[in-house]
């Protein structure tokens, strides 16, 4: 019987067009509306290594002085300074660590045509690239050993390594990087995850390309690589560079930790705060905020990376959508009411309420699917607009095929929805009335 009603729905849509035509404009551009930024916001906060997001963690630790301190007060801790980073690399905590810092330096190749080039990348541990499932393209990570020496060596991101060495393995090649030569040991496969959750506070945009280059950090701290990062100072203006940096209390590193397994995160918990107590005994660490270790989702979530107006758009969007429905209620009342008679001589020959109840709302939902299509269509159309505004939004303004699947059940439910009240007064017709006026 569905398929009869089916192929009823389809006929009946095509007798009138110029209706038909109406409800599907309508529906078709509340569902791209909405669509079109829930993408985005779907995107913006999407979960970037959903296997082991929950094991990653950022230790806050609020090592700030009591200069303006109010208890309770959210202070910017996201970063932890060198000391406590130190410390804590030493420390036997979690699975694996790594600290990273941002660093921007002038590069030279081999090929005299490209002269120098501005790059943007971080000095990190070889824990880096395990701790984020990092792939390779060619070669590897550097070893402890390395760090250990703090050799001068680097892993290239694919685009790097193509601006400066073209398609070629360039493993065991030397690029220029300041005043000093570096041998690339790896590179990079396509690595960009959105949002680029590693280094969030100081790598800038936070959907916008990747890191040129990745040293090791004992080499950037011996050479005193400067950070081009947010630095925080609540203590006194500390001196110039990296030096400067190591010797205070600023904050200017992040810090990760991994947890083997999420019953490891109360030990680590403890130990976070067995060391704060240790510290204050030393005469550090003089507020006594809460500590918190929080995985990647909340860690984007505490720096409120999808921001509010971002929501409320989306909030809005779908505000639309509840308007367009409104009116694609009222055309459907329009069209179903007309047809009155039709229902009264199914109704006398025997169609009780529920097969006229099904027959419509397969009509509706027919509807729906049509609507779905030219909405699928306007919101790609959107969203190509969109990602022609900026850099960032040509990251993030695309849909996947989850979204695909998302905005045909948005429609099928939107125009179900809007076709339950016509459908309800169809089954309402009276067959007798109608008999007798015919």
């Amino acid at each position: 019987m569905f398929n009869y009603y089916l192929k009823l729905g389809i006929r009946n849509l095509r007798r009138n067009p110029i209706l038909t035509a109406l409800m599907v404009i309508t529906l078709a551009v509340g569902v791209a509306a909405s669509m079109s930024t829930l993408t985005i916001l779907h995107v913006m906060s999407n979960d970037p290594i959903p296997e082991k997001s929950a094991r990653l963690l950022v230790p806050i630790i609020d090592s700030a002085s009591l200069s303006g301190y109010v208890p309770g007060e959210r202070t910017e801790r996201q970063l932890m300074n060198y000391t406590d980073t130190k410390n804590m690399m030493n420390m036997n905590i979690g699975a694996d660590r790594t600290a990273i810092y941002s660093i921007r330096t002038y590069t030279q190749s081999s090929d005299p045509s490209l002269g120098l080039v501005n790059a943007a990348g971080i000095a990190t541990t070889a824990s880096y690239f395990k701790m984020f499932d990092v792939p390779f393209k060619y070669g590897s990570a550097w070893s402890v050993d390395d760090e250990n020496k703090t050799a001068k060596v680097l892993v290239l991101s694919s685009p790097a390594s193509e601006k400066y060495f073209g398609q070629a393995n360039p493993v065991g090649q030397t690029l220029r990087m300041g005043n000093d030569d570096y041998q690339v040991i790896g590179v990079l496969a396509n690595w960009n995850p959105l949002p680029h959750y590693p280094n969030l506070v100081q790598g800038g945009d936070h959907f916008v390309g990747e890191d040129d280059f990745y040293v090791p950090f004992a080499t950037a701290i011996a050479l005193k690589l400067g950070a081009t990062g947010d630095v925080w100072c609540s203590y006194a203006t500390p001196k110039p560079g990296v030096e400067g940096l190591m010797d205070s209390e600023c904050v200017w590193l992040q810090f990760w930790i991994e947890a083997s397994s999420t019953a490891q995160i109360p030990q680590i918990k403890e130990q976070l705060d067995a060391y704060v107590n240790e510290q204050r005994k030393l005469g550090r660490i003089p507020r006594h905020e809460k500590n918190e270790l929080l995985d990647v989702n909340d860690w984007m979530e505490y720096l409120q990376i999808v921001g509010n107006d971002n929501k409320i758009s989306t909030w809005l969007a779908f505000g639309f959508l509840a308007l367009c429905l409104v009116n694609t209620i009222g055309l459907l009342l329009a069209k179903f009411s007309s047809r009155a008679p039709e229902v009264g001589v199914r109704r006398a020959l025997g169609a009780s309420q529920a097969e006229i109840f099904k027959q419509f709302i397969t009509e509706a939902a027919v509807l729906g699917v049509v609507g779905g299509i030219v909405g699928l269509l306007l919101s790609c159309a959107c969203l190509w607009v969109i990602s022609l505004q900026t850099k960032q939004m040509a990251v993030i303004a695309h849909m996947d095929g989850e979204m695909l699947i998302v905005t045909f059940v948005i429609s099928i439910c939107a125009s179900v929805l809007a076709g339950l009240l016509p459908t309800w007064r169809a089954c309402q017709v009276t067959p007798a009335i109608q008999l007798k006026s015919q």
